[in-house]
């Protein structure tokens, strides 16, 4: 299963961004495919924050247009939504561990420990941060 970081939704959600056309493709790939395509919840979470931002955005998304384009991914009948299960505390723990997480890369602990906890094979971000966290594939799809 691939799984996409929040910084891959908000360029496929957002026109004006840079990599609006590339993180739009390969969220269509993902939505459209016959593998499994999942979304951490925080990751949805951080999505509907960063896109309705007014110190973000100018203008910012409307949370019901944020709203509708996350419905609109959880159509695809292989979007799965990630979420903490029964061994995440002890999962999250080794993550904050091995990667020496502290402040915002906490987040990102929590992020990996649900991937791990689903089976992800490799998680699709823009954010180099996650490369702290070894057992977690990752790969910047808006590259090469």
């Amino acid at each position: 299963m691939i799984a996409t970081d929040a910084n891959i939704l908000v360029y496929a959600h957002r026109a004006d961004s840079d990599w609006h056309e590339r993180a739009k493709s390969c969220i269509e790939r993902l939505a459209e495919g016959r593998v499994a395509w999942g979304i951490p919840w925080p990751c949805v979470h951080e999505f509907l924050a960063i896109s309705t931002h007014p110190r973000i955005y100018d203008p910012p998304s409307t949370l019901a247009d944020a709203v509708k384009q996350i419905e609109a991914w959880l159509e695809a009948p292989v979007a799965v939504l990630l979420h903490e299960g029964a061994a995440h505390w002890d999962e999250l723990k080794q993550q904050l561990f091995a990667a020496q997480a502290r402040g915002p890369l906490v987040h990102d602990a929590r992020v990996a420990a649900m991937c791990i906890d689903h089976g992800v094979t490799e998680l699709w971000t823009a954010d180099r941060d996650f490369s702290r966290f070894p057992e977690l594939p990752t790969r910047n799809p808006l590259l090469g």
